[in-house]
């Protein structure tokens, strides 16, 4: 009998198992280009810690539940992203080296075969499981990770990272620079109406027509799917979920992962915590009895962004691709490999954004507006945007990324509040394909104002943010992005900053005016107020009707009436910003969080068997 398929036998802990049986396992864990350990662990259900003490016992060496935190040793990483497949630490355990392994089922083998050669290795081995080692090596080298995700954009990119180009100064000018446009623009109908009106065409017509042309995008034209094929083919998929002070989101985010129709041999769902949370580090460890989860703690540093977190633990995913997923989401189960899929045909796609739902849209005015919202831009306008090729404002969530790619990149600015809408010029600069993507993720909108206003300020500030960073240097912005580009993200960005702000001072000045008897309706219309008006209705009437668009698409008609209610709900976007403007000035890179409730959602995975494998334990 072959050592590994003595191995196996050993590993699956049943000594009278037929070696054939043994065989088939070892056959179809190589067959789905996984390692054999790995895939008893997560399709046949023995823990990390039994697998290496079988293990240990074949070898006839010590083994050890975790690598001891007390000893002597020495871990200086000359490259992050080689840290996931670190294998080894070595320790002084009194006066002796000892080396502390978790090794992978070839690696065992090996060691089979030097321990027959030198058998006094084993006074020096000491086998740990798998994610106690690597636990040890993100403690190790945590200082090393941290600086690495504040500085990693910056090294890659210096003219594109918040940390260097969001100075005082820029900030201050951008500030002062908005209230002089916003004025100016609305003195337009009554002083120097030729020479400021291309600004409001350009801020305001612009961004408006361009949601009309959207309209005329198919709502439904995907390009041709291939089938899911053999699930063997599929690629490991790694997920990241950031999480501060969110131990309530767990359990739900838990059954939403093990509903995810892909082979949990094949995924990587990496919960990413911040250390201060202690709870939620607890509520994480207590769902960890899954082989396919684990936790990465992030030590407490500047700045507290989901961003730098999510940097923190790029170097540590194994996967082909990446996914992220907020504390509130539940993902469609069919998403990751209809994502997978996608990736595989168009071998040119770098980004996949999935579809945002709000599911909570009927709860109150507040979230039916917020749904309204979103089903705009995530059925709407991000199709449309992509087709046309313009750069993307991703959605903080469900985004899905070649990870090559994105390490390429820089990763996320771990200075940006807004990070998606960073990433998304990144990549347009980069010329890189994006797609959407008609499978969705279902969502929380907030339904208290304050929660509500505080998300909706730091949206507003990463905007900010975005457009201060890109604009530093114009001249490398237009050759890399070009004209077309460049001036989409310029018109899209700065609309969406002042067209709340003009919203409110147009209906200011209209009421001033009528108060004080000076209303253009009183002494008859002349051409300019016309004009104006006609603007603020053309703005006022395409957001309306992409809102309503994306309602009929996303089967929620009993939206539609509430949505008459906009005016007022960009009065609450226009005070959002103002707060942002403030923020900007003093508090640039503060991270407001938003709190998170559970709910009740009912995706469960179907049953997808690996072939050749799945029953030979059944009834054991």
């Amino acid at each position: 009998m072959s050592d590994a398929v003595e191995l196996i036998r050993q590993i699956l802990g049943v000594h009278s198992l037929d070696p054939d049986l043994a065989l088939t396992v070892l056959e179809t864990a190589l067959e789905r280009e996984v390692d054999p350990l790995h895939y008893c662990a997560t399709v046949l259900g023995i823990s990390d810690a039994a697998l290496m003490e079988r293990a240990a016992g074949w070898l006839g060496l010590a083994f050890y539940p975790k690598v001891p935190s007390h000893l002597e040793g020495q871990l200086a990483p000359l490259h992050l992203e080689a840290l996931r497949d670190v294998r080894l630490v070595r320790l002084k355990v009194l006066d002796r080296d000892v080396a502390f392994c978790a090794p992978d089922f070839l690696g065992l083998l090996r060691l089979k075969s030097a321990l027959g050669r030198h058998p006094e290795l084993a006074r020096c081995l000491c086998l740990v499981p798998e994610r106690s080692l690597r636990s040890y090596l993100v403690r190790g080298a945590g200082g090393a990770l941290i600086d690495s995700a504040r500085q990693n954009l910056t090294r890659r990119w210096p003219r594109a990272a918040a940390q260097l180009e969001l100075t005082r100064g820029a900030r201050s000018a951008f500030v002062l620079a908005i209230a002089v446009l916003v004025g100016l623009i609305l003195m337009a109908p009554y002083v120097s109406q030729l020479w400021l009106l291309p600004f409001a065409v350009l801020l305001l017509v612009v961004p408006a027509l361009v949601r009309i042309a959207a309209l005329a995008v198919p709502a439904a034209d995907p390009p041709p799917a291939s089938a899911r094929g053999d699930d063997a083919d599929l690629p490991v998929y790694s997920v990241l979920i950031p999480l501060r002070d969110e131990a309530a989101m767990v359990p739900q985010l838990a059954k939403a992962m093990l509903a995810l129709n892909y082979p949990a041999d094949k995924l990587d769902v990496i919960f990413v915590v911040e250390a201060s949370s202690g709870t939620t580090v607890q509520a994480v460890q207590a769902q960890l009895g899954y082989p396919q989860f684990s936790l990465v703690v992030v030590p407490d540093a500047l700045p507290r962004t989901k961003p730098k977190a999510l940097d923190f633990a790029l170097p540590l995913c194994r996967g082909e691709f990446v996914v992220i997923f907020d504390a509130e989401d539940t993902p469609h189960p069919d998403q990751l490999w209809r994502a997978a899929q996608r990736f595989r045909d168009a071998p040119q796609l770098q980004c996949v954004q999935a579809r945002l739902l709000i599911d909570n849209g009927s709860e109150n005015w507040l979230t039916a507006l917020f749904a309204g919202e979103y089903a705009g831009l995530f059925t709407v306008l991000l199709p449309a945007l992509a087709r046309w090729g313009l750069p993307m404002p991703l959605g903080g969530t469900s985004n899905h990324f070649r990870i090559s790619t994105l390490r390429r990149m820089g990763g996320w600015d771990a200075f940006n509040v807004t990070e998606d809408a960073d990433l998304g010029m990144r990549l347009a600069r980069l010329h890189h394909a994006v797609e959407t993507i008609d499978v969705h993720t279902s969502e929380e909108a907030p339904t208290q104002l304050g929660t509500w206003m505080a998300q909706r300020s730091r949206w507003m500030k990463g905007w900010m943010q975005t457009f201060i960073v890109h604009n530093r240097s114009p001249r490398l912005l237009l050759l890399h992005a070009g004209f077309g580009r460049m001036l989409a993200f310029e018109i899209m960005i700065l609309s969406m900053i002042l067209a709340p702000i003009l919203h409110v001072g147009f209906i200011a000045t209209l009421s001033a005016r009528w108060v004080l008897g000076v209303a253009p309706w009183a002494h008859g219309w002349d051409l300019w107020s016309l004009l104006y008006l006609a603007i603020f209705l053309l703005g006022y009437g395409s957001a309306v009707a992409t809102t309503w668009a994306g309602l009929q698409r996303s089967g929620r008609r009993e939206l539609l009436l509430v949505q008459l209610l906009l005016p007022f709900y960009w009065l609450l976007t226009a005070a959002a910003t103002l707060r942002a403007l403030h923020e900007l000035t003093n508090r640039p890179f503060y991270w407001s969080k938003t709190r998170h409730r559970p709910v009740a959602r009912g995706y469960t995975r179907p049953v997808r068997p690996a072939r050749g494998a799945w029953h030979l334990f059944a009834g054991r």
